[in-house]
Formats: structure tokens, C-alpha cells, sequence
């Protein structure tokens, strides 16, 4: 077997070194020639992931026929809002693993993994979790779920999962990627509280009432309930919340403490600034009330001041919980 992860971001090259410590043949596709020319050289991802070794079976490339000649599968880890360009622009696989988590609101909602099969008429799975690439590329144990038709969803199963790499197989493909896009939505809000110092109870009550917002959101769109209170929902929800690894709550600190928002992806992009957008257009067409999907969206774009969105939600109607 031979396969191909397509973007070397941090969680692109941890897949990777995933697959190639198992003695999986896998070429890393790089956009950049000088990245895949200094992974090649120096054995490590210093721009995503430093300190990480790059295992012997791993071939980082830029060139797309190279990395993907005669794989059996395509690994997707490139960020939402470049999926369809990226995609266009390489030959296809037999089939792919979407490893994007994200929200698109065109014609109705869509996730990364229906994106991946429209472009290419290809199946997909989604591969979801608490997974911070910083700890899954040094065999930090976690779980993960592989969502998509049975057949290649086990497929998946066995590809990656290890000693410290559990894999959880589920039909429930739109599920698992709802989860995965909101809980970015979410660890942003969390990561305001952690900024504005609100406390432990703050965040939980907050986390609390976003998990169900999840899932009113979710089941809406056609997830399974179940789906939401897994690895790729609460699981994902708790990593993403409290992790200082997490992009997502660290860009929501670093907003209410005052940084522009053209700013919080100097890091690398944000997947909560996008799918928020998309919850909120949903919402307000859909007419389904998304509280704090909206106040989020309202302190990132509209400038609304953070404790004036806190006292919002803090004053909405009294209800049943």
C-alpha cells in the first residue's frame, strides 16, 4: 500500500508520520517546492511541526503526479478555504480521507468530505477527533472515529490505527463533520472567557450550553444525535477548548484582548472564523436560534465589545434547561 496526505500543515505531517512509522509508504505533498526540498533535507517539518522526526517511509513533495502515482488513497489536510483549489489542481486518487474540519454555506451547509466527493466523484471518509497534531506525531495516546460507508471506513480502521492511535468507525459521516467544524466555533468562545478571566465556571456553563447548541445545529442538518456526545463532538469540544495547542482558543483570547481579527491567523488559519459564518447564515435562514454561535460571530465581525455580548446571553429569556 502506498498513500498520499496532501498538505503538510502540522496536522497534514503528523498523519503522515502516523501512517510512515507503521512502515506505510506515504509522500507528504508540500504546496511549496522550498518546504518539501527542506523536509527532505533536514528530516523535520521546522515551519508546522519542530522537533518532530520525519520516519524513513515518509517522502515529503511538491510535485502532485509524484506524490500521488499508484496510492491506494489520498489523505486531505489542507485548510477549509482552500480545499476546492487545491483539489482542482491535482490528479485524482481512488479515494480519499478528508481530514479538514469545516463548514461551507453556498446552497445549504456542506462539509469538507461532501466537497472532496463533488469535486472528484470519488468516495470519501472523514477521519475526526481530539487529535492536536502536536501530540499525535509524538504517540501521545488519543481516539479518533472514521466516518463514511462501512466498507472503507474499517479500511481506515486498520490503516490507522496503533498503540497510542485508537480508531472508532461510524456511518454517520455529516454527524462527525458537524461536530468536528462547530467545536472550533466553540473553542473560540472559550477561549474569550479564558481572555476576559470569566473563570471555571463561566466555561463550563458555556461549553455546557455550546454542546447542546451543537447538537440542536447538528441534528438539524441530518447528524445523529450520538455523534455529538462522541470523540468527534464532546470529545473533540474538551481537546479544542482547554488545550493551549488549539488555534481556535487561543485566536478568542487574542481577540478580546484586543488583537484584530486580520490578525489571529498569523499562525496559521483559524476554521472557527469560517464555519461560524456558515452556522450563522444557516441560523438565520433556517430561523433556528444559535445564541452563542451568533455572539461569537457578532465579537469576531460585527466589533460588538465581548462583555457586552457576555451580558446578551446572560439576559436571555428564562427556560427549562
Amino acid at each position: 500500500m502506498r498513500v498520499a496526505v496532501l498538505g503538510a500543515g502540522a496536522w497534514g505531517t503528523a498523519l503522515a508520520v502516523l501512517l510512515a512509522s507503521k512502515g506505510v509508504p506515504t509522500a507528504l505533498w508540500a504546496r511549496r517546492k522550498e518546504q518539501a526540498e527542506a523536509m527532505r533535507a533536514h528530516r523535520e517539518n521546522k515551519d508546522h511541526l519542530p522537533g518532530v522526526a520525519l520516519p524513513a517511509y515518509l517522502y515529503p513533495t511538491s510535485n502532485p503526479e509524484e506524490a500521488l502515482e499508484g496510492v491506494e488513497l489520498a489523505v486531505v489536510a489542507v485548510p477549509s478555504r482552500a480545499l476546492r483549489e487545491t483539489l482542482a489542481g491535482l490528479p485524482l486518487a481512488p479515494w480519499y480521507v478528508s481530514a479538514t474540519k469545516g463548514l461551507y454555506y453556498e446552497e445549504g451547509v456542506q462539509t469538507p468530505a461532501e466537497v472532496v466527493e463533488a469535486l472528484t466523484g470519488r468516495p470519501a471518509v472523514a477521519l475526526s477527533g481530539p487529535n492536536h497534531a502536536e501530540e499525535v506525531a509524538r504517540f501521545l495516546p488519543t481516539a479518533s472515529v472514521a466516518a463514511g460507508p462501512e466498507d472503507l471506513a474499517r479500511r481506515v480502521q486498520a490503516l490507522f490505527s496503533g498503540p497510542t492511535f485508537r480508531v472508532y468507525t461510524t456511518r454517520d459521516r455529516r454527524g462527525v463533520e458537524l461536530g468536528g467544524a462547530v467545536k472550533n466555533v466553540l473553542a473560540l468562545a472559550a477561549g474569550m472567557v479564558d481572555g476576559l478571566r470569566l473563570g471555571d465556571n463561566a466555561k463550563a456553563a458555556l461549553l455546557t450550553r455550546g454542546l447542546r447548541e451543537m447538537v440542536r445545529f447538528g441534528t438539524a442538518l441530518g447528524g445523529e444525535e450520538a455523534s455529538f456526545y462522541g470523540l468527534a463532538g464532546l470529545g473533540d469540544l474538551l481537546a479544542t477548548a482547554y488545550s493551549l495547542h488549539s488555534r481556535n482558543r487561543g485566536a478568542g483570547e487574542r481577540l478580546v484582548r484586543g488583537e484584530a481579527r486580520e490578525r489571529l491567523e498569523d499562525r496559521g488559519v483559524v476554521e472557527g472564523l469560517y464555519a461560524v459564518q456558515a452556522m450563522v447564515a444557516w441560523g438565520k435562514e433556517a430561523g433556528v436560534e444559535l445564541p452563542i454561535a451568533e455572539a461569537v460571530y457578532q465579537v469576531a465581525y460585527g466589533g460588538l465589545d465581548p462583555l457586552a455580548a457576555l451580558k446578551a446571553l446572560m439576559a436571555r429569556e428564562p427556560k427549562e434547561e
